[in-house]
């Protein structure tokens, strides 16, 4: 038996103001014409039944996230009530899973329940190609005492992103650039933050590893602000998978991307003139290098370079196209 959890918890803040607290990252239609955690369930046909599919997101995203998935139960998603990154929200999650796990009868009943961790806010452009390698994990989950995890094939040295080393399965923190050349040297794949095992295995890895964690594998979600309360706030990156002598790796080739950033507009848009990327009522003169995207009001650009420009109804962004990974910093307290 296999059931897939997706982790919708992210507020999407590096795409303000197209990314909102009320609509973050995960239900922007902005790359291939649908919400991208629409993408991450429908690119999951074949390989598991609506009714086995969980969404653990935010309280306040519940009901819009309801009317996006409108074929998932509704019992099905789960919301936080209190933001405890995503090793709180894989421990709901397997708890969550395996307390509807224990209602099915017959053949399924028998089978060991593998789970499968997902983000909400990534592109697969080939699903077919991502299926194949989740089928691959889930085999290998049912035959061994491992989380296996899905390493995608790099593209180049990148520096925001985690990376697995295939062969030991040991996980790395984001490199300097001298680094990440020496992990593409080494055939190291980047981390994408899927996970697929046996429901047993990751309880174990989270008693071994993150106890505090382990009391919501039995929170009953109308009680989940007190179970959250006192919970650390940490990655299950961090928690968990850094410790794991268990883990598998499968190669993952995909055309995997996880949108980060406004950069992302750079490899999924065509540029026009100029070097712009232009979406929307936007007059660019004697401009180079710039995205403009105009939801709001109308965008005129006269002489600059390398900036990122958008408009909502509400908001207005003007950043450096080299400062685009920080604009948490507009957010911070």
């Amino acid at each position: 038996m296999f059931k897939a959890i997706i982790l919708a918890g992210g507020s999407g803040e590096r795409f303000w103001p197209l990314s909102t607290p009320e609509k973050p990252k995960q239900f922007l239609n902005v790359f291939g014409g649908e919400s991208l955690i629409r993408q991450s369930v429908s690119r999951l046909k074949g390989l598991v039944k609506p009714e086995d599919v969980f969404v653990i997101t935010s309280k306040a995203l519940v009901a819009a996230t309801r009317k996006e998935l409108p074929e998932i139960p509704k019992s099905n998603i789960v919301g936080e009530p209190m933001r405890r990154d995503t090793g709180a929200a894989v421990a709901l999650g397997v708890g969550v899973a395996s307390s509807c796990a224990s209602l099915t009868s017959g053949e399924d009943a028998a089978s060991p329940l593998v789970l499968g961790f997902f983000p909400s806010d990534q592109l697969a452009k080939n699903p077919a190609a991502f299926r194949k390698a989740v089928a691959e994990a889930i085999k290998r989950a049912k035959a061994k005492d491992a989380i296996v995890t899905l390493g995608i094939k790099p593209t180049f040295p990148a520096t925001g992103y985690g990376y697995v080393n295939p062969k030991s399965g040991q996980f790395v923190e984001k490199p300097n650039a001298a680094k990440a050349k020496a992990y593409l040297r080494k055939g190291y794949l980047w981390n994408a933050g899927m996970f697929i095992g046996r429901a047993e295995v990751f309880k174990a890895a989270f008693a071994a590893h993150a106890p505090a964690l382990v009391p919501l594998f039995t929170s009953s979600v109308s009680r989940l602000k007190s179970a959250y309360e006192p919970l650390p706030r940490i990655s299950f990156d961090f928690a968990v998978m850094e410790h794991l002598k268990n883990v598998e790796v499968v190669k993952g080739d995909f055309g995997w991307d996880d949108v980060g950033s406004y950069a992302a507009f750079d490899k999924h848009f065509a540029r026009g003139k100029d070097d712009n990327i232009v979406l929307g009522e936007v007059n660019a003169v004697e401009t180079e290098g710039c995205t403009a995207v105009a939801k709001g009001a109308k965008i005129a650009l006269l002489g600059v370079k390398d900036l990122v420009v958008v408009t909502t109804k509400d908001a207005v962004l003007v950043v450096a196209k080299d400062k685009v990974a920080e604009l948490k910093k507009l957010f911070a307290k």
